[in-house]
Parts: structure tokens; C-alpha cells; sequence
């Protein structure tokens, strides 16, 4: 609290206790009391009221620093009310019994809220969880259908298993720490896997995949990273470029001091350079997305999420009609 905000607070006790003084002031002097007792009735008067005043703003200045030292303290700042102790006055009591109250209610609102989201998240794994046997039971049963059916289904398939998994991991980001183990892994293992899950949809639309230097040790879990390396290859191969030209997605790995770098490059449509900044925000389509369909804009969105808890470097750069390349940079052990 400043000096200016104070006297703001108490202007209209001011301006009523300078009016009384002065209606005083005019009775004596009414009165027949001489100037000069008058004007050190005034000092003495002005002289006690400024003590009081600065005594007051000392005091709440301080009451105040020792509120904000608490509300600084706390890791849970809702719990402020809670901590706070007893106040010095009936007034300040009162708000603070009800600064506690509105605490406890919000308490109370935020643990059904997680209640709630904890449920959701637990159906929705549930959910993902059941839809993987029909799909995988579909699969087999596609392997006796004439060879172009089988082909069209099994990439269709391939996109719905897509979706199933996007949606299983977009709960578990709501509480990584509890699903994700830190360890040393293969980082050619990683893309296998990934690879692996995508070979159908690969090799449906004529993707041709490259390898380089992938035979390296990363800190990392080996399950969420290959989940963002299947994401990357579904953009791949959403934002092919048709045409002449064989499409191609490259993954290359090279150690950048103490890190490992793992790039994934296409020769795709590439992004404008207008959307490139936003191409991490959840929803967000972009042209290439409305213009081809299929895009929900939650790929990125939960690669970024997921590299964040990782502590993985996140870097896309891209050029319009020549490609995009998505940089992740495992951490040092």
C-alpha cells in the first residue's frame, strides 16, 4: 500500500475532519477566543490527526506485508484464507471468516470437478480399451476378402485404430507423471514401433520410408515417444504431396553434444509460413486440414503436450510445397 492509495482510502474522513476544524475554528473566533489560540488549537489538532494517520497507514502497511509474505509461502494460494490467522479487528474477522467460507466452497467445487474428470478419464481408457479388440478382430477377418477390399479396409482401419489411440492418450495427458517411465531406450526400437503400427497406412497410399543413424540410446518413454512419432507420420502422409514425385518420409537421428536429435522429414505440401506458428494450438486445422479433411488439429497439439512432459525439444519448420520437418531432442541423461 502506497501513501497516494492511503489517502484515496481515507479522503472523505479528510475532507469531514478538515470541516469540522474549520466550523470550530469560526465558533471560537465567534466566540470572541483570540487569533493566535485559535491557530495553536489548529496545530495542535492537525499535529494529533497526523500521528494518528501515519500510525494507522504504518500499521495496515505492515498487516499487509505479513498477508502477502503468507500468500507467497503457500504452494495451494486457495488455502490462503485457511492459513491466515485470526484477525485484529471485529471487521477484519468477519472477512476473513467469510474469505474462508468462499475458500472452503471452491475446495469443495474443485475436488467434485477432478472427481468428475477422473471418472471421464477412466471411461475413456475403458472405451479404447474395448474398441481395440473389434478393430483387431476386423483386421483378421479382412485378410480373407478379395485383395482390394482387403487393401481399403485395412487402411481404413488403420485410421480408425489412429483415432482410437489419439483419444487414449489425450486422457492420459491430463496426468502424465502417472503413466510415463523414465528409462534408457533404443531409439531405433522407437521408430520400429511406430513404423510398425503405421505399416498399413504406409503402404496404402505408396509411402516410402528412409532410415538414417537411428541406432542410438535416448532417456525417454519409449511408448509416449513413439506415439509422437506415429503422429508425425500420419501428417506425413495426410499432407502428401500427389503427383509425380514419390513421396518420401525420412527419420534421422545425430547427437547434438550430449543430446540425441531425431528429425522426421517429408517432401510433402508443406505449411504456409502464416500457420506455421499455430500449428501446435489445439483444433487448429489450417487450410491444408479444410482442404484435404479428415484433420481434427489435436495431432500437434498432443505431441506438444506430451514432448512437454517428456522434457523433449519440439521444433517444426516447414516450407510450402517442399515439405516440413519436425525436430524432437531427447534429453541428456
Amino acid at each position: 500500500m502506497t501513501i497516494s492509495e492511503f489517502l484515496s482510502d481515507h479522503l472523505h474522513q479528510i475532507v469531514l475532519r478538515t470541516v469540522f476544524a474549520g466550523v470550530a475554528a469560526v465558533f471560537l473566533l465567534a466566540a470572541g477566543t483570540q487569533a493566535g489560540i485559535v491557530i495553536l488549537l489548529g496545530i495542535v489538532w492537525f499535529l494529533v490527526f497526523l500521528t494518528g494517520w501515519v500510525i494507522q497507514f504504518v500499521r495496515s502497511r505492515a498487516r499487509l506485508l505479513e498477508l502477502q509474505s503468507i500468500m507467497d509461502g503457500l504452494d495451494q494460494k486457495y488455502l490462503f484464507a485457511e492459513c491466515v490467522p485470526g484477525g485484529r479487528n471485529a471487521y477484519e474477522r468477519k472477512i476473513m471468516e467469510l474469505s474462508a467460507r468462499a475458500g472452503r466452497a471452491m475446495i469443495s467445487a474443485v475436488s467434485d470437478a477432478e472427481a468428475a474428470q477422473q471418472e471421464y478419464r477412466e471411461y475413456v481408457e475403458s472405451f479404447v480399451h474395448e474398441m481395440k479388440a473389434p478393430i483387431t478382430a476386423a483386421g483378421l477377418i479382412c485378410r480373407k476378402a478379395d485383395p482390394e477390399i482387403r487393401r481399403k479396409l485395412t487402411g481404413e482401419l488403420a485410421q480408425i485404430e489412429a483415432h482410437v489411440e489419439r483419444a487414449l492418450f489425450y486422457a492420459r495427458t491430463q496426468s502424465p507423471e502417472k503413466d510415463f517411465i523414465v528409462r534408457q531406450e533404443n531409439l531405433a526400437q522407437i521408430v520400429a514401433g511406430a513404423l510398425g503400427q503405421y505399416q498399413a497406412l504406409l503402404l496404402l497410399n505408396g509411402i516410402r520410408v528412409e532410415t538414417s543413424c537411428l541406432e542410438q540410446t535416448v532417456y525417454t518413454d519409449g511408448k509416449w515417444a513413439a506415439f509422437i512419432v506415429g503422429q508425425l507420420l500420419q501428417n506425413a502422409v495426410r499432407y502428401r504431396r500427389n503427383g509425380n514425385a514419390e513421396p518420401v518420409v525420412m527419420l534421422s537421428a545425430g547427437r547434438v553434444g550430449k543430446r540425441i536429435r531425431l528429425t522426421v522429414s517429408d517432401n510433402g505440401i508443406g505449411i504456409p509460413a502464416h500457420e506455421l506458428p499455430r500449428v501446435f494450438d489445439r483444433g487448429f486445422t489450417g487450410s491444408n486440414g479444410r482442404t484435404r479433411g479428415g484433420s481434427t488439429g489435436m495431432g500437434l497439439y498432443l505431441c506438444r503436450k506430451l514432448a512437454h512432459s517428456l522434457e523433449l525439444e519440439l521444433q517444426i519448420l516447414s516450407k510450402e510445397g517442399e515439405g516440413t520437418a519436425v525436430t524432437l531432442t531427447f534429453p541428456a541423461r
